[in-house]
């Protein structure tokens, strides 16, 4: 299965323009980002699903703090409503960071995100919704029209989330490009799994990936290295040990970051850097990586931001290079 990310910070019909290049491509999923900088994301599905006919339309991901759980359900029921049953949902317990910008307290990521999912499924089955939870309390809420059977995917990185993706949802999305995390990852999800007594092949395991195709290696690499300086500022020490990247080069890129000097960031950027938290470079270069990762369980492969230099034909070579050769 594949999917592709976009950010609504460009115009919404730019988007739907790209979303139905991307169905014609043979994508299965399009996944639209939920922050509160760029356009709201159940406005912008509404849309790509008025544009489209078969490509499946999420949030990837939106979250249970800025959203009362009930509005969520309420925003994808009306999604799957307007695109005739194709809506997704990808929920994440977020960014501490972002939600600190908003005066939004950021508490118990783990127990939310359960809570939530719990809910959700409880609005979209039709049931009134009688809930005591320690963060997600509801009583008696109910919707007013049916909702459809809408698959619910857990942005998850650590392994505590990951193993709770395993438990609760449909799909895990994890932002991650290289066969080491997912190793590591797809452990804690079938763990997840065996211990609700499920069997981990239900939970289609996404790999959120950091991409850029393009037929000159340079460009490719040279469109993603902002993408990856940002990913190893944030990453934990354990993942960049992982990678052997060393953690003072990371705080250096993420001090040059906090100063707006991306002449320094990019030039921080290694190779090293770049295989371990990207998808990049020609066709058949990328070719490859996918086939490692699927090769390993990943189920879905997210050709996330920045897709490539020119993200017309960068979407045209994923189709005919990646998904073709399938």
């Amino acid at each position: 299965m594949f999917g592709i990310e976009f950010v609504p910070s460009d115009p919404v019909q730019k988007l739907a323009a790209y979303t139905k290049l991307a169905e014609d491509q043979g994508f299965d999923n399009v996944w639209i980002t939920d922050h509160y900088n760029n356009r709201d994301v159940y406005t912008t599905l509404a849309v790509l699903a008025l544009n489209t006919n078969t490509i499946k339309l999420g949030t990837g991901v939106t979250n249970p703090y800025t959203r009362n759980i009930a509005m969520t359900a309420s925003s994808i029921a009306a999604i799957n409503d307007i695109s005739g049953g194709r809506a997704i949902l990808g929920i994440g317990p977020g960014d501490k960071a972002t939600f600190d910008a908003m005066g939004i307290a950021w508490e118990k990521p783990l127990l939310t995100s359960r809570e939530s999912i719990q809910a959700l499924r409880a609005f979209l089955s039709g049931k009134k919704v009688d809930q005591a939870g320690e963060m997600v309390k509801i009583a008696g809420a109910k919707m007013a029209f049916k909702a459809g059977d809408i698959p619910i995917y857990l942005g998850a990185q650590g392994p505590k989330m990951l193993e709770l993706a395993g438990e609760v949802s449909d799909g895990v999305l994890i932002n991650a490009s290289h066969p080491k995390d997912f190793e590591i990852a797809i452990k804690a999800i079938e763990a997840g799994a065996k211990k609700a007594g499920r069997d981990p092949k239900e939970v289609d395991v996404g790999a959120y990936a950091c991409f850029s195709i393009d037929k000159k290696e340079e460009k490719a690499v040279g469109a993603a290295k902002i993408v990856v300086a940002f990913i190893v500022s944030g990453s934990p020490p354990t993942v960049l040990e992982r990678h052997g990247i060393d953690v003072e080069a990371a705080n250096t890129i993420g001090a040059a970051i906090g100063k707006g000097d991306f002449g320094t960031v990019l030039g921080a950027v290694t190779d090293e850097m770049m295989d371990a938290f990207s998808i990049c470079g020609t066709p058949e270069s990328c070719a490859e990586k996918v086939a490692n990762l699927q090769k390993i369980g990943v189920t879905q492969i997210v050709c996330g931001s920045p897709i490539g230099p020119d993200k017309d034909k960068s979407i045209k070579l994923f189709g005919k290079e990646i998904i073709g050769g399938n």
